[in-house]
């Protein structure tokens, strides 16, 4: 199956998504658990032969969330020699097998496979994750929960956030928030991003500045305290901001 697959793509070249979301107090990344073996790693695909790279990228996220047009960004190309990290090539082999079974001698995992890099940001609540033939269940991990995942996967989840935080002024993290949130959820939601604690006071005297926020006549009811005002984007004039870098 997995070899009559590999005759109808790129041999050397795959594609892995590394996926944001956002529960409302932690980030989280999509991983994607492996038939008949309890590893992980994240969801990926080849390239086909007549399919442009970036297309191969946004086929492979919607058939893993069930999205269109979802934020999706390149942040690196992996082409180590040896990318089995945590399990050597020997052991790498024998798991996939066992998962799939089927024998990978004639597509020995030893042969060079370069992985294109891409993070993704999206409302975890409109997600419904979906496993491929190959695996499973999906389930979002909180990045310190994630564990030793198959090929150099944590790597990539380690660059990913690390690429994020630096470009955070001029990326959509907003995309991770559902359409009406709290200033406390976007407050948390950087905090989650950045690795940072801010004071509170100050935060919402910066962010409720920016144009880009507009306040509603709704409340979030049902939460223990007094029920806080919701926000949402003004889409346009957040993404001028992202093109001018946020200085908040």
């Amino acid at each position: 199956m997995i070899v009559a697959y590999l005759e109808n793509c790129l041999k050397e070249v795959s594609v892995d998504c590394v996926i944001f979301g956002f529960d409302g107090s932690t980030l989280k990344v999509l991983l994607s658990k492996w038939k008949n073996i309890d590893y992980w790693s994240l969801p990926g695909g080849r390239i086909r032969k007549m399919e442009a790279l970036n297309a191969a990228a946004e086929r492979i996220l919607q058939e893993r969330v069930g999205l269109k047009e979802v934020f999706l960004q390149q942040f690196n190309v992996f082409g180590e020699i040896n990318r089995c990290v945590h399990y050597d090539e020997l052991e790498t082999t024998k798991l996939i097998e066992k998962s799939i079974g089927e024998d990978l001698s004639k597509i020995s995992i030893k042969n060079r496979v370069l992985s294109v890099g891409y993070y993704a940001l999206l409302d975890i609540n409109k997600v419904k994750a979906i496993p491929d033939e190959y695996t499973e269940e999906c389930r979002w991990m909180e990045l310190n929960e994630i564990p030793f995942l198959l090929f150099d996967h944590n790597e990539m989840i380690n660059l990913a956030i690390r690429t994020l935080r630096r470009e955070v002024k001029y990326q959509p993290i907003g995309n991770l928030l559902p359409d009406k949130f709290t200033l406390a959820e976007i407050q948390k939601l950087y905090e989650s991003v950045l690795d940072k604690t801010f004071d509170r006071r100050n935060f919402y005297k910066q962010i409720t500045k920016q144009d880009f926020l507009v306040k509603l006549a709704e409340k979030r009811t049902g939460s223990a305290n007094k029920s806080p005002n919701l926000y949402r984007f003004d889409q346009s004039k957040y993404e001028q901001a992202l093109e001018a870098g946020m200085g908040f």
